[in-house]
């Protein structure tokens, strides 16, 4: 815990792209259990806990806090970690934080996923009185209908209950402050950033109509529904909330899982995903999303360039069961077999005869196995 910064816990490969997951009220960064290691297989996953809340500080809000205010702290916090553009997920008010961010931010914000959240919460004046009332009481009476405001009859998360329970009331009522003054729905058409919302069909705090409202408000925006699924999705429904977000966030793996194929073929493609393992399966997403979801669709390079690049790279450093597969890329990219025997040519002069004839015997086994090379194409990975 620090006085001027949220508490947060960080995962996944610090160069990898950053997401920020925002919690719902009265919960902690453990909101995201069991979504955020998932995430962080590709992403450099910030979770984040409201004041009050969790390990972060109540002094960093009081009494009269706008949703303003709270995204200004965790524009601080990923200034900080040195995070100028992420994406965002948030739940109930970590959602809204988002939709803020998206509005008046929108140069940090990439991509936003708002969950079981509202560009409304139904007025200031249920905010208000709970607000007083906290500050009187405590949080003890809020507790007792947690398990019913947050997830579906029988479902309960007690390390999320035990949190709420911990909840500082100051802090509480001051983000209650915080939804009573809020209200973004004539600024929803300005948003840019690619939105998705995910509704509770449960739900009774935030119900799908409030995020089809945003859904149909936001250009662009997609709205997924989730059957049994009360206000605290990505803890009741993990599975669903995960398979939501990385159709959201992880364009570049599709786009480059697309462009693999087109490069390299479906059957070597799929002789790949079918050796795929959990040890092999992050290096697999890596090279999706970087190598063909990034360096191959940058269209500063026509693809015959990026072939003749990669063949003398291959050439250089002596991957020659490698050089096999990109002669084949080679020739589904345009290079003629005359093309490809001077790209050769050139690297014998610059990468050595002896490379260069190891390279030529290769590329002549392979061009002569046109046009059934796929069949009996040697395994390689990428």
């Amino acid at each position: 815990m620090t006085d001027t910064l949220l508490n947060h816990r960080a995962e996944g490969p610090v160069s990898a792209p950053p997401l920020l997951l925002g919690p719902s009220l009265g919960t902690s960064y453990a909101l995201w259990d069991k979504v955020a290691p998932e995430l962080s297989v590709t992403h450099r996953v910030i979770r984040w806990d409201l004041p009050g809340h969790g390990g972060s500080s109540a002094g960093l809000i009081g009494p009269g806090a706008t949703v303003a205010d709270l995204a200004d702290l965790v524009l601080a916090l990923a200034d900080a970690l040195g995070v100028d553009r992420f994406a965002y997920a948030g739940v109930s008010l970590g959602g809204a934080v988002g939709l803020h961010l998206a509005v008046h931010h929108p140069e940090r914000v990439s991509s936003l996923a708002v969950i079981c959240s509202s560009a409304h919460f139904n007025g200031a004046g249920p905010w208000q009185e709970r607000a007083e009332r906290i500050r009187r009481e405590g949080m003890d009476w809020l507790v007792e209908s947690a398990d019913a405001r947050w997830f579906t009859p029988g479902f309960t998360v007690p390390e999320l209950v035990r949190d709420h329970r911990n909840t500082d009331p100051d802090a509480y009522a001051a983000c209650c402050d915080a939804l009573a003054a809020y209200d973004l729905r004539d600024r929803l058409a300005g948003i840019s950033a690619p939105t998705l919302l995910v509704a509770g069909r449960e739900d009774p705090a935030t119900p799908p109509a409030h995020l089809r409202e945003i859904a149909d408000a936001v250009p662009g925006a997609a709205l997924v529904e989730l059957p049994g699924a009360s206000h605290l999705a990505p803890a009741e429904r993990p599975e669903a909330v995960l398979t939501a977000l990385r159709t959201h966030f992880d364009g570049h793996a599709e786009r480059g899982m697309e462009v693999r194929r087109q490069v390299l073929g479906d059957a070597h493609v799929d002789r790949a995903q079918a050796r795929q393992t959990p040890f092999t399966a992050r290096f697999q997403d890596f090279i999706s999303r970087y190598a063909w979801g990034e360096i191959w669709t940058d269209p500063t390079l026509s693809r015959r360039e990026r072939s003749m690049i990669t063949l003398t790279a291959l050439v250089a450093h002596g991957h020659y069961d490698e050089l096999a597969m990109h002669v084949r890329a080679a020739r589904r990219n345009g290079l003629t077999p005359e093309e490809i025997g001077a790209v050769l040519l050139q690297t014998a002069v610059y990468c050595g005869v002896p490379a260069a004839n190891s390279a030529f015997a290769t590329a002549q086994r392979v061009l002569a196995e046109e046009p059934a090379e796929e069949d009996g194409a040697p395994p390689e990975e990428r």
